[in-house]
């Protein structure tokens, strides 16, 4: 009987530690495309600023918005990634 318990509590930890690391695989890609993001706004800027684009307040917005948003979905998603893998840690050493 305790052993069925014991067996039953390290499969529930196995499948919440492939859940948080699918959760983290998900928060590495967002983490990547928000890096795009930031770059590509900066290129914008630095393409207004060299005057290959000229000035368009349209394409101003789009480079700054690309930025911005960049930093805070990057920002909200690393955070997000540190807590899971930290759960994750936790839950390894729990099922050790």
């Amino acid at each position: 009987m305790a052993n069925d318990d014991v067996r039953d509590q390290i499969e529930q930890l196995e499948i919440r530690i492939e859940e948080l690391a699918a959760s983290a695989e998900r928060c590495r890609k967002i983490i990547l495309f928000s890096k795009v993001c930031m770059f590509v706004g900066g290129l914008l800027l630095f393409a207004i600023a060299l005057a290959p684009i000229r000035l368009n307040p349209a394409v101003l917005i789009c480079g700054i918005a690309a930025i911005v948003g960049g930093i805070v979905v990057f920002g909200s998603n690393k955070s997000t990634m540190e807590q899971t893998m930290d759960t994750m840690n936790s839950a390894v050493t729990l099922s050790a």
